[in-house]
């Protein structure tokens, strides 16, 4: 499980609206200077993500909670994401290529093609995503409540008052 910070923003019926606060631009390895990629966080800003999740808990506004997805089923999700409309991509051109004949532009129906199968390629993944949502594998799930622990001393000595 790839678990994640969240606060309770909202409660509907058996559904809880939680929000992800990031506490660095992309949460990858906490380094928020010397990165490339926080360069892009910094330009464009990060907004907050929120989402649903079953309240299987109870779970009350304002509640601290740890928030859990399955590794396979973002794994298998990242895959079609990414894979899918580079696949139909290259397939396109490829069949563009095939088609076009000895005195036509080669180059002009690969590109055609190419265009063709990644458009095909998103609505696939369009449909694919909308199927997806309805199976719970795909779901946040809501795994435990924060709870505040006691701060420990920080020389690590007991005191007793007598």
């Amino acid at each position: 499980m790839i678990e994640e910070h969240a606060v309770v923003i909202g409660v509907e019926h058996e559904l809880a609206l939680l929000e992800v606060v990031r506490r660095s631009p992309c949460s990858l390895c906490g380094q928020t200077r010397g990165c490339g990629i926080s360069l892009w966080g910094r330009l464009f800003g990060h907004r907050n993500t929120i989402f649903r999740a079953v309240n299987q808990l109870g779970v009350k506004l304002g509640d601290s909670v740890i928030v859990g997805v399955d590794e396979s089923a973002l794994l298998t999700s990242s895959l079609a994401a990414y894979g899918m409309p580079l696949l139909t991509l290259l397939l396109g051109a490829l069949l563009g290529n095939a088609l076009s004949g000895e005195s036509a532009p080669r180059d002009l129906y690969a590109v055609i093609g190419a265009t063709a199968g990644l458009v095909l390629g998103l609505l696939w993944l369009k449909a694919h995503a909308a199927g997806r949502g309805m199976n719970v594998r795909y779901q946040p799930v809501i795994l435990r409540r924060m709870t505040k622990t006691p701060a420990a001393p920080s020389n690590g000595n007991v005191i007793n008052e007598d």
